[in-house]
């Protein structure tokens, strides 16, 4: 069975990923009554909510209203007795209670689907979006440096460029003194 298939049949309640009884049984290629009814006679290998427990009825009341959003017509299609929710462990357990070859090679699947969830979990895929956000941090962080460096430069560039032009400005005054045609002390023979 495929991969996606089995995960979109892992639910969360309580706190935990699990699936139902009645999902198992259709993987199995047997009854929900059936599959029950082999756990009821092994019920001391399923002991602890770590393994498996039974859904209150508000918990079947919220699945069924996430899952199916108006109630089916017709036998067989509603949760009439609260189902079995077996968590990875108690999963495992069932390939041990329905010892066929099905059982075993779906339970690999199965736990494959329950460690890839986990993965997921815990090493989330980073989306292409949330890459581009970084990258974009990252340039701006550089950029607003490299302004700071060039800010700072650039003032002291001014700095220099003030001085630069304050000497100019005194060689100019300097010069306009040296050029100004003096007056010429004494008597003027020539006149």
């Amino acid at each position: 069975m495929e991969l996606q298939v089995i995960q979109s049949k892992i639910y969360e309640i309580r706190g935990q990923r699990v699936m139902l009884d009645r999902d198992l049984a259709e993987m199995y290629g047997i009854e929900t009554r059936q599959l029950k009814q082999a756990v009821r006679r092994n019920i001391e290998r399923f002991e602890g909510d770590d393994f498996m427990f039974t859904l209150s009825i508000d918990e079947i009341t919220e699945l069924s209203r996430s899952q199916i959003v108006t109630l089916n017509k017709g036998r067989g299609y509603n949760i009439k007795y609260a189902p079995f929710a077996f968590t990875e462990l108690g999963v495992a357990m069932l390939s041990s209670v329905l010892n066929s070859k099905t059982a075993i090679e779906l339970n690999r699947g199965i736990m494959r689907a329950f460690v890839a969830i986990r993965q997921l979990v815990l090493n989330p895929p980073t989306d292409r979006v949330t890459e581009l956000q970084k990258e974009l941090r990252e340039l701006k962080a550089y950029i607003e440096e490299v302004f700071s460096d060039y800010n700072d430069i650039n003032e002291e560039t001014r700095l220099h460029i003030e001085l630069i032009n304050q000497s100019l400005a005194e060689l100019q005054a300097q010069k306009r003194i040296d050029n100004t045609p003096r007056r010429y002390v004494g008597f003027d023979i020539h006149r």
